[in-house]
């Protein structure tokens, strides 16, 4: 009684109310143990300070004097990032599921051994001299017994089979993964070299802020110059300076981004070299059925859908088989030693053996409707099954055909924009030239920077998402399986 109400005590353990906040006790084990020594009480719902929780693990050696590209950032990335390796134990553990089910096709040898001993005191109160007799019994039996369950219709091989696919499925789930690292990496370097070209730009538009405010300063010193143009340029030159802050900004969350994706410490420094400038080409081909049916067939998720939805199916042969009788074999090679004392009496010692072979069939015949449930949702599992592969399949082909779409866009955009830009180059040089010359406005040149700078950013965002709809597109057709510098062929 005295320990059953020590089981409510350990409400003491946890807050006292909804809305006070928890303080550690130093009466705790857990908490002084996690703390070492007295925890310190934090103010309001703060927790303890634990420093073993702060202890990051060893970050890899990184040449700080190397200039790192896409393919060496991709190696890193399946080198540190963690989902690799939780993905390999997920296959090791499914593969690990096959052999533990292929055992059950062997027979089980156990080794026992049995001993004891007692004593017996037999009081005789009517006879005379001594009125008890007492016995002592002790013995070992030592027994090898075997366990073979011979035929059961098939059940366990297809458990076997269900476990097959299972692995199957975890192994292709495997080099899914890399896959998706390989994507997840070559994705934010080319956001990276992005958000550096557009501090190029940022930096240009400053410089050319500055031409014209340069221009006109030398008008107003020859008095052809008003102050409101002073202060337009003052103003153009402000906004270049606010777009080349806002760009160091989008440069710094490229670049952690960047980091995450290869696995790499928030605080780590690394040099990235910028991606490849090569020609894109004006347009992509379109996608053919075939090749859209050969992009399902490798791509890893749908791979994986199908194997579920065959490991489904041979859970409904195994439910089946629970119905059917089974046949086992059974065998128990034993001795027995007994040694029996009676006080004033030679002891008796008896050594014995035996062996015996038990060949059984065991047949259900009721189990209140619990096979016939096992069967139903075995069933149902398989009808999941076989509509999540489907979904995956439909899932495929569009984002397959989205990605090739996305891709002829960004390159169509790219090559507008190229034309764009240069038809701008013209217009704000024009319009500089003329300023200078007294022939022009500011007006002009300020709307002709605008355009300029506006048109050099969709050509460097244009370039930027040509690059990762090139990479999302191999993704999505399966072809992303090593690192390469450039996708855009």
């Amino acid at each position: 009684m005295v320990l059953s109400g020590c089981a409510s005590d350990a409400l003491t353990l946890a807050p006292a109310s909804p809305d006070k906040p928890w303080k550690p006790s130093p009466k705790d084990p857990v908490v002084s143990a996690m703390t070492s020594g007295s925890p310190e009480v934090p103010s309001g719902f703060g927790v303890p300070v634990l420093p073993e929780v702060s202890v990051l693990p060893t970050a890899p050696t990184i040449d700080s004097k190397r200039a790192y590209g896409l393919p060496e950032l991709i190696d890193i990335a399946q080198r540190e990032n963690p989902d690799t390796r939780l993905a390999w134990n997920r296959a090791r553990q499914a593969a690990l599921a096959v052999g533990l089910v292929e055992a059950t096709f062997l027979p089980r040898l156990s080794a026992n051994v049995i001993s004891g001993w007692q004593k017996t005191h037999t009081p005789l109160p009517l006879l005379p001299g001594n009125r008890s007799i007492n016995t002592e019994l002790n013995g070992v039996v030592p027994a090898l017994a075997l366990e073979w369950l011979i035929f059961d219709f098939g059940q366990r091989s297809a458990l076997a089979e269900g476990a097959r696919q299972a692995s199957f499925a975890a192994n292709v789930l495997f080099n899914g993964t890399h896959q998706k690292i390989i994507h997840e990496v070559t994705h934010a370097y080319y956001q990276y070299g992005g958000a550096n070209a557009q501090i190029q730009v940022a930096d240009q538009a400053l410089k050319n802020a500055r031409q014209i405010a340069n221009a006109v300063e030398a008008r107003r010193k020859a008095g052809l110059a008003t102050v409101l143009e002073t202060s337009q340029a003052n103003q153009q030159v402000a906004q270049a300076k606010l777009r080349q802050v806002t760009a160091q900004g989008n440069q710094q969350i490229a670049y952690q981004a960047l980091l995450a994706a290869a696995g790499l410490p928030a605080n780590m420094h690394i040099k990235i070299s910028a991606p490849q400038k090569n020609t894109l080409p004006g347009t992509n081909t379109m996608l053919t059925d075939e090749a859209i049916r050969l992009a399902i067939s490798r791509r890893p998720d749908v791979l994986a859908s199908y194997a579920a939805m065959k490991a489904s199916e041979q859970g409904i042969t195994a439910a089946e088989a629970e119905f059917l009788p089974k046949v086992y074999l059974g065998a128990v090679a034993a001795t027995n030693r007994t040694n029996f004392d009676v006080r004033g009496l030679p002891s008796l010692q008896q050594q014995t053996s035996s062996s015996n072979v038990i060949l059984g069939v065991t047949i259900p015949i009721f189990d209140g409707g619990l096979r016939s449930a096992r069967l139903h949702d075995a069933r149902i599992q398989a009808d999941k099954a076989s509509d999540v592969f489907q979904q995956s399949q439909q899932a495929a082909m569009r984002e397959i055909i989205a990605a090739s779409n996305m891709l002829r866009t960004a390159l169509a955009s790219h090559q507008a924009a190229s034309e764009l830009v240069r038809t701008a180059q013209t217009t704000y040089d024009g319009a500089l030239e003329a300023y200078r010359e007294g022939l022009g406005t500011l007006t002009a040149v300020t709307i002709a920077d605008t355009a300029l700078l506006d048109a050099q950013q969709a050509r460097m965002d244009a370039r930027t998402a040509s690059q990762v709809a090139a990479a999302n597109l191999a993704f999505m057709m399966g072809n992303m399986t090593a690192a390469r510098e450039s996708w855009i062929e």
